[in-house]
């Protein structure tokens, strides 16, 4: 290859590279529910050639006891202010604090930094949200703005500023967080492995009505079943049998309805393909008064019995 193809070939590479790596963005992209983070924000370069001489931070609502880490070199700021509302950080109240964290100074557009601050995240993000803090980078007489956040099921890696994001994820073994809607509280909705060829699934949930109203459980949508039902195992005699709860299963006010293996359940009918240990499926559950929730089940292994054997 000539050396003018390969100098061709060098600078198609820089253009197609350049982009990713020039935005501002955290070295840990992730962290857990209600707990302390470790934010370390990297800056590529300057602006259009310029050195850096401000990085901004604006802390968004919900992110409190911010403590910025000084930089030697350069001149530490902050502001503070008052939140939306107050949020509980080791039993304690806290209302107010860090909103925006300024460092000055002077880092030229050749080299790289890092800037470090810690912040708690509280339990206003639940695993699956992303918080995103915009960022200003001041130059001599050029600004950045990475301050883009995508809309709802928008790709940010399309936008041309996008703002540092940091996504919430389940601590691990952590129990699902709780459902609630309205008086009605949702816990842990699970399901059972089921082997190849089955066309049934069980899944289990415990309910709680803190209401003055009953409510009743109708069924709900299951993506990889065609539909979902309640049934109720039952002693008939000697016999052990299974049938469908006609007209619903009632939650009744103050009331904490077990949804498990043995007694009442919901049944996935018409599997299109077996649910995998450490699967977790995304489905609703309709409620007479609630409507339809979303629920995510977690698949454990088989154990037992597997639903398809039960029989009707």
């Amino acid at each position: 290859m000539t050396s003018s193809r390969l100098g061709a070939l060098a600078a198609a590479l820089v253009a197609v590279s350049s982009p990713a790596l020039a935005h501002v963005t955290f070295e840990h992209a992730q962290t857990t529910p209600d707990s302390t983070y470790k934010a370390v924000l990297r800056i590529p370069h300057g602006c259009d050639g310029k050195p850096t001489l401000k990085v901004r931070v604006r802390i968004p609502e919900g992110i409190v006891a911010v403590k910025p880490m000084p930089k030697p070199g350069w001149k530490l700021e902050t502001a503070r202010g008052a939140y939306v509302r107050a949020y509980q950080v080791h039993g304690e109240a806290v209302s107010e604090g860090v909103t925006d964290i300024v460092w000055s100074g002077s880092l030229d557009d050749a080299h790289y930094d890092e800037f470090v601050f810690q912040a708690r995240f509280t339990d206003a993000y639940q695993p699956g949200a992303t918080v995103y803090f915009p960022v200003v980078q001041e130059c001599d007489g050029a600004v950045e703005e990475w301050t883009q956040v995508p809309a709802a099921g928008e790709n940010p890696h399309g936008l041309k500023s996008p703002a540092p994001g940091v996504k919430v994820v389940a601590a691990a073994g952590a129990a699902p967080i709780p459902v609630k809607t309205g008086s009605l509280t949702l816990e842990q909705p699970w399901s059972r492995a089921t082997p190849g060829g089955a066309r049934v699934a069980g899944g289990y949930l415990r309910i709680t009505n803190t209401g003055p109203a009953p409510d009743r459980l109708t069924g709900g949508s299951f993506p990889l079943a065609s539909k979902v039902e309640v049934h109720e195992m039952k002693l008939e005699g000697d016999v052990m049998r299974m049938k469908p709860v006609e007209g619903g299963l009632e939650i009744r006010p103050g009331a904490t309805v077990e949804l498990k293996p043995g007694g009442y359940h919901l049944m996935f009918m018409d599997l299109r393909e077996p649910l995998k240990e450490g699967q977790t499926v995304k489905g609703t559950l309709t409620f007479e008064k609630a409507g339809a929730v979303a629920v995510e089940y977690t698949v454990r292994g088989m154990g037992g019995a597997a639903p398809a054997e039960h029989k009707h």
